[in-house]
């Protein structure tokens, strides 16, 4: 199993690092505007008054476009490549952040759910392009590693969110008259972004991004390959790979979505405090991403993906039975913990998949909208039960996972098998 080995010395294939470095950069911009979107949660239940299972539709909406969007991404991906692909990406975010101007103005919830789900329209196919490039630019061994780092910038724009969202976002309802004046604190972040996208959407359309041909285990599939008329479903990896991404996303999501309301229920006042403690959950996902880049060279990637799941489990169940500090800091650990796993059960997910390593990655793409399910789920059941109670489901998604990582990933069959 070419993952499971140790790293090359090579993090890309010769001429390739430029490229690398151009892409990453767009792990960013995704990770900014994934997770300014999960500050929208209380947000939009301090302006409509809502309880947290519909506060939880922000995020259901944004990681619904996952479902929808992620074949055709890749279809698209197929038709006018990997750079086109991000442009066009970069554009539609545009229109969805310009969305929330008039949602704003018309303190309007399903104005507000269409905004979100055009942004993460843009971002699925942004993923769908930009994970599998950064894969495939260099030698399979490494793709952990290089996946990893990209996935750091993308932790690196997570950490700074929530703090624009406390900063410019997060009004205090007691200190805001009206509806319309909590919701207008949108308008302005988002008509910047949408400024940052456009001018970032332009320079990628006019950079230097080549055609990945050189990794022959990542070669591109020909019309009428018999190979490509498999069914991606066929490879167990992959399919259990998707399922390991669907609740990884979900818990990752779902506990910094709820986390503000959480940390007041733990006894702290300030939302801007509170958005503070959720800018270090992504911290802490940006340091365990640089630190896991270097520990993958020393140690499978299966096995350090098993290491961290129950790491996860187990702070998960002290925050379950903790009150204050104690409860406030396990869950913000939890970010340090999930740094490694996206990168590594997608790694693992595509390994052996060859010329269907397109087909692999809309499979897995897909299973993104774990981001729209598990938070509902998360939402709904602490309305019933209390959030403590309902960490329940994070702890079975981080067990999953680590079970994936350390026996769940080993590839039934290759494309050659």
């Amino acid at each position: 199993m070419a993952t499971e080995a140790r790293p090359a010395s090579a993090l890309t294939s010769p001429g390739y690092a430029v490229p690398f470095i151009t892409v990453t950069a767009l792990f960013f911009v995704f990770g900014f505007i994934t997770n300014l979107n999960m500050a929208l949660v209380p947000h939009l239940r301090s302006i409509f008054s809502l309880s947290y299972g519909l506060a939880m539709l922000a995020e259901s909406a944004f990681f619904l476009a996952y479902f929808v969007f992620s074949s055709p991404s890749s279809k698209l991906i197929e038709l006018i490549g990997y750079k086109r692909t991000m442009v066009v990406s970069l554009f539609v975010q545009v229109v969805g952040c310009l969305l929330f101007v008039p949602a704003a103005r018309m303190v309007s919830f399903p104005l507000f759910l269409t905004a979100v789900f055009v942004v993460g329209a843009g971002i699925t196919a942004l993923q769908t392009s930009a994970n599998p490039y950064v894969a495939i630019l260099g030698p399979e061994s490494s793709a952990p590693v290089r996946l990893t780092l990209a996935q750091a910038l993308n932790s690196l724009g997570g950490s700074l969110a929530p703090l624009v969202a406390g900063a410019f976002i997060l009004a205090d309802p007691a200190k805001v008259e009206t509806q319309a004046a909590i919701a207008d604190t949108v308008r302005g972040p988002y008509i910047a972004i949408a400024g940052g996208l456009l001018i970032l959407g332009l320079a990628v359309a006019f950079s230097h991004l080549p055609p990945v041909t050189a990794s022959q285990e990542f070669r591109p599939g020909q019309e009428g390959d018999a190979l490509l008329k498999r069914s991606i479903w066929s490879y167990r990896h992959t399919v259990l790979g998707a399922l390991g991404i669907f609740l990884y996303v979900g818990v990752e999501v779902g506990l910094a979505s709820i986390a503000v309301n959480y940390f007041k229920q733990q006894g702290m006042s300030s939302l801007k405090t509170a958005s503070f403690l959720v800018s270090l959950y992504w911290f802490g996902a940006l340091i365990g991403r640089l630190l896991g880049s270097w520990i993958l060279t020393k140690v499978k990637s299966g096995k350090l993906l098993g290491i961290f799941g129950f790491a996860g489990t187990l702070l998960i169940a002290v925050s379950m039975f903790t009150a204050g500090s104690v409860a406030i800091w396990t869950l913000v650990l939890c970010g340090f913990f999930n740094s490694i796993m996206f990168p590594n059960i997608f790694t693992l997910g595509i390994v052996g998949l060859g010329p269907m390593t397109s087909k692999g990655s809309g499979l897995i793409m897909t299973a993104i909208v774990g981001g729209a399910v598990i938070p509902y789920l998360l939402g709904a059941l602490a309305d019933r039960v209390g959030i403590q109670h309902a960490f329940v489901i994070p702890m079975i998604c981080y067990l999953y996972i680590a079970w994936y990582g350390l026996w769940g990933s080993k590839p039934a069959r290759t494309v050659t098998a």
